[in-house]
């Protein structure tokens, strides 16, 4: 990318068709055609610089040359048969994945949602089976603002009143507790607890990272009281923080690990629960499935995304740009913002609250030709892909900086 910055561009046009559209979303106005790395181009043939990535889907950039080879092979050979019979790869991939959680079983789902749902489903027969909870009484402990995706069941638990409002009633069971605060998550654990389920670091609630050694007493906890600990890693996983898993910062494993996004290489989607064969092993045939779960296609994509995480590469370049987009960002402090939050190529900017909406900062942004997006209402999320080369990096933060700084010196008097 190429420019100087706060160069002087067209209004924007709203390309979103919203007669036939529900509009469950709010886009920021611009319609994307196109895609390669960390780049993206609009309607207009107009450049983008992708900061955001599909909410950690494409960590390894737009149509990767690998991913998109692997899945022209497959679709040409075999994309569907239901799980009602066996297919080639479904064993190669769980096997893969399993590998490198260093766990025994893997059940592929689709959506990170759907992995979500899957786990519940999971600890709670296994809370009624194994730990011998009476039935109907399990509960799992949850935390405040987290954000595990937008189905009924999971709203029911979300503490953002958008996702709750005009959706009950809810299902029962579940017990929310501060997020960071390992005091409150013991004190919350009593017999009918068969789970914790957490994000190791909550990305929709503005890339919050916990206290240092927060994740290591959920685990402690989770062990002494007979609990099982499920890390939601849907988009913390997969290289994004500079590791394999966030969990991995703390030397932490989970019994469950939720993945997601990332695992379909931005090409499909593709999730999983990833834990032993004490936990997955009381599934038994007919208690759960879906039709596309563990597809051909899905698991071809699947294994070359792991086949590129096994290398370590895309760990070390979030690890070591994440290091720069965090210190370039500290140049906010005291200038419009209070504070930077993040790991690896992840980062959270909670503005000033004399600042305008982090929406109205993304559409600014967005006007120089990078993409951004908001969470909630006063920070602004950058995740640029993992593929990113620094000098894109730097174009993209002079960006961000630069019109940060002018809204703050409006905003500041």
């Amino acid at each position: 990318m190429t420019g100087n910055v706060l160069t002087r561009v067209g209004p924007l046009v709203d390309g979103v068709d919203e007669t036939h559209c529900a509009r469950n979303y709010d886009p920021l106005p611009v319609t994307l055609t196109s895609g390669n790395g960390a780049l993206v181009e609009d309607d207009r043939g107009d450049r983008y610089l992708d900061f955001l990535s599909a909410y950690s889907a494409l960590n390894f950039g737009h149509c990767h040359p690998r991913l998109v080879a692997t899945a022209q092979r497959q679709l040409t050979r075999f994309t569907l048969a239901s799980r009602a019979y066996g297919t080639d790869n479904l064993e190669p991939f769980c096997a893969a994945l399993a590998a490198l959680c260093a766990m025994d079983m893997v059940l592929p789902m689709n959506t990170g949602a759907e992995a979500v749902e899957t786990a519940i489903k999971v600890v709670r027969r296994w809370g009624y089976t194994v730990k011998g909870v009476p039935a109907d009484q399990a509960s799992i402990i949850v935390c405040a603002d987290n954000f595990h995706g937008r189905t009924t069941t999971i709203a029911g638990f979300s503490s953002d009143p958008d996702t709750r409002s005009g959706f009950g009633p809810f299902t029962p069971g579940f017990v929310s507790v501060p997020f960071g605060d390992a005091d409150a998550l013991a004190d919350a654990v009593d017999d009918t607890t068969v789970a914790v389920l957490l994000e190791p670091i909550q990305g929709e609630a503005g890339v919050v990272v916990p206290p240092l050694g927060y994740l290591r007493d959920v685990r402690r906890v989770c062990s002494e009281r007979g609990v099982l600990f499920v890390a939601d890693e849907i988009q913390s996983g997969l290289a994004r923080t500079g590791r394999t898993f966030a969990c991995d910062h703390e030397g932490v494993q989970p019994d469950l690990y939720l993945l997601g996004k990332a695992l379909g290489g931005g090409i499909v989607p593709l999730s999983a629960v990833v834990g032993s064969r004490d936990v997955l092993g009381v599934l038994s045939p007919g208690s759960h499935g879906s039709t596309f779960g563990g597809n051909p296609l899905a698991c071809a994509i699947g294994q070359e995304v792991i086949a590129m995480l096994a290398t370590g590469e895309y760990q070390r370049r979030s690890e070591r740009l994440g290091a720069h987009l965090q210190d370039r960002l500290r140049e906010l402090l005291g200038h419009g913002a209070n504070e930077v939050r993040g790991r690896g190529l992840w980062a959270g900017i909670e503005l000033d609250r004399r600042m305008p909406p982090a929406r109205v900062l993304a559409e600014q942004v967005l006007r120089q030709r990078v993409l951004t997006n908001n969470a909630h209402e006063h920070t602004l999320r950058l995740a640029p892909p993992l593929v990113i080369d620094e000098a894109d990096l730097d174009w993209g933060l002079d960006r961000i900086i630069a019109v940060t700084r002018m809204v703050w010196s409006d905003a500041a008097g």
